[in-house]
C-alpha cells in the first residue's frame, strides 16, 4: 500500500479494530427472538452506541423501529457548509447454523490463515468497524471534512423493513448529499469495487394440508393425500429442468453487461461439489445479478429421526425469490402466490403467507460520489482501478432512502467479498480488506467534501 498519512494511521489501527471487532462478534444479535435472547441484539445496540459517543458523536440514540428491533443513529457535525455523508451498517446478523460444522466457535473472532473468522465479522459487524478507521484516520489528520451521519440497523438479515418505515416516518434523520453503504464487498479479495444493482427478495411460507392428522402408512397410504408429496411438487414446479427458476409471468432471461463471473472462479467461491453442474441458463453473471432465483430455504415436517410410517398430514416450507432490478417486488410475490396456487396438487389446502419484501436497487454509476470513491480506491489500492458490480443479495433500505432522498448519491462497498462465506458456517473477514477499504471511505469522504467546494 502507498504510504501516505490516512494509510499509516488505519494501520496503527488495526490491533484495536480486532479488538473491537471481537466485542461486537461476541454478541450473538440474530434478530428472531425464535433463535437468540432479544437481550443479545440489546446489548450490541448499546456497544455500537457507546463507540459512537466516544467518537464524539452528537444525538446518538437508540431507534425503536416497527418491527421491534433497534436501529442505533449519531451525527458528527462538519464544518460550517460541508456536505453530509450518511454511512450505514447493521449489527444483526444470521443465525449460526450448524455449529459443530464451525472451526471456531462462531461468536469468538478466531484468526486462522490469515483471516478473522466469526458470525458477522464481515456481514456486517466488519463494515461498522471500517466507518470507525476511516472517521478515526480522518480525525488523526486534520479532521472529518464533512458532517457525518451514521445509522446501523438491527433487524437487516429478517427483511422486516422496520428501518424502513422509521425512516419513512421521520424523512428528515437520514438526509443525506451522499450515503455509503457498508454492506456489499469487493468482487474478490484485493480488487476494489463499488455494487452498481441489488436484487430484491419476496420471502413466504407455504403451508399444505391433507388430513386432519397423520395416518398409518400400511393402512392408509396410496389413496390418502400426503402432504409433504404435495409440497415436493410445488417445489419442484418452481425450476425447469435445466434448475433457472420458474414463475409464471416473470421475466428470467435478462442479461448483465458489466464485470463478467469467470464459471470457474464461480465454482471455487461456491464450493460446487466435484462433479455437480451449476444450475440455470446464460452466464453466471447473468443468472446471479440479472435473473430472478428461487431458493427454498427451509421445510418442516416429520424429522427422519423417529420418523415414524405415516402419511403426513401438513407440511410446510419458506421460500426465498430473488427479484432482479428491472422488477418490482410486490408484483414478483403476487405472481409467486398465484404460481404456487395453481401447480399445488389433488385440490390439497394450501396457504401462502409474506415473511418479507424488498425491492431490487439500481445506482447511478456515473455520479460525482462513484468519481471521488473511483479515485479513493486507487489510493487504498495501488495499480488497481475500482470495478463496477452487480450483487445478488438485497438491503431493502437502499430504496427506502433513494425515494425519500432522490438527490442523493449511494454507494455500496463492504467486506462480503466471496471468501467471506457470509451467511454460511466459519464466516470471516480479510483484515487486510478491512484496512484498504477504511483508507478507501476515508479518501473518499476527503475528495468527495473537496469536490462539492469545487
Amino acid at each position: 500500500m502507498t504510504a501516505n498519512p490516512i494509510a499509516e494511521t488505519v494501520a496503527s489501527l488495526m490491533p484495536r479494530a480486532k479488538a473491537e471487532l471481537a466485542e461486537l462478534v461476541a454478541f450473538e444479535s440474530v434478530a428472531d427472538p425464535a433463535v437468540a435472547p432479544r437481550s443479545e441484539c440489546e446489548a450490541a445496540a448499546g456497544w455500537v452506541a457507546d463507540a459512537l459517543r466516544s467518537e464524539g458523536f452528537r444525538d446518538v440514540a437508540l431507534l425503536d423501529t416497527p418491527d421491534g428491533s433497534q436501529s442505533v443513529y449519531g451525527f458528527l457535525p462538519g464544518p460550517e457548509g460541508a456536505p453530509t455523508v450518511l454511512l450505514y451498517a447493521h449489527y444483526d446478523v444470521q443465525p449460526k447454523l450448524d455449529e459443530s460444522a464451525w472451526v471456531s466457535p462462531p461468536f469468538e473472532l478466531t484468526e486462522r490463515d490469515g483471516r478473522w473468522y466469526g458470525r458477522g465479522a464481515a456481514d456486517c459487524k466488519g463494515g461498522f468497524i471500517m466507518h470507525l478507521l476511516a472517521l478515526r484516520a480522518l480525525r488523526a489528520n486534520g479532521g472529518v471534512p464533512v458532517s457525518v451521519k451514521v445509522i446501523v440497523e438491527g433487524s437487516e438479515e429478517q427483511g422486516t423493513g422496520g428501518l424502513e418505515r422509521y425512516a419513512e416516518a421521520h424523512p428528515d434523520l437520514l438526509a443525506a448529499d451522499a450515503i455509503v453503504i457498508g454492506d456489499a464487498g469487493n468482487f474478490r479479495v484485493g480488487v476494489p469495487t463499488v455494487t452498481a444493482t441489488l436484487r430484491g427478495m419476496t420471502t413466504v411460507r407455504v403451508t399444505v394440508d391433507t388430513l386432519e392428522g397423520n395416518l398409518h402408512s400400511g393402512q392408509f397410504g396410496g389413496a390418502a393425500p400426503d402432504a409433504l408429496a404435495a409440497l415436493i411438487r410445488v417445489l419442484d414446479s418452481l425450476r425447469a429442468e435445466d434448475g433457472s427458476t420458474v414463475v409464471e409471468g416473470l421475466d428470467a432471461d435478462a442479461a448483465w453487461e458489466g464485470i463478467q463471473y469467470p464459471e470457474a472462479d464461480f465454482r471455487k467461491d461456491a464450493r460446487v461439489l466435484d462433479g455437480v453442474d451449476l444450475i440455470g441458463r446464460g452466464t453466471v453473471a447473468d443468472r446471479i445479478w440479472a435473473r430472478p432465483a428461487v431458493t427454498v430455504v427451509g421445510i418442516d415436517c416429520s424429522p427422519v429421526a423417529g420418523a415414524a410410517p405415516s402419511v403426513p398430514a401438513s407440511a410446510r416450507a419458506q421460500i426465498s425469490l430473488r427479484v432482479p432490478p428491472g422488477q418490482d417486488a410486490a408484483e414478483a410475490t403476487k405472481l409467486l402466490f398465484a404460481h404456487i396456487e395453481k401447480h399445488t396438487p389433488w385440490n390439497a389446502r394450501v396457504s401462502v403467507e409474506q415473511v418479507g419484501q424488498g425491492q431490487p436497487f439500481l445506482a447511478d454509476a456515473g455520479s460525482p460520489a462513484y468519481t471521488a470513491m473511483a479515485d479513493a480506491m486507487r489510493i487504498a489500492y495501488p495499480g488497481q482501478e475500482m470495478q463496477t458490480a452487480g450483487m445478488g443479495g438485497s438491503i431493502p433500505l437502499c430504496n427506502t432512502l433513494s425515494e425519500l432522498y432522490p438527490s442523493a448519491e449511494i454507494l455500496l462497498i463492504g467486506l462480503s467479498e466471496p471468501d467471506a462465506r457470509i451467511h454460511a458456517v466459519n464466516e470471516s473477514v480479510s483484515p487486510e480488506e478491512l484496512e484498504r477499504l477504511s483508507v478507501a471511505e476515508a479518501h473518499f469522504l476527503v475528495n468527495y467534501a473537496r469536490s462539492r467546494r469545487a
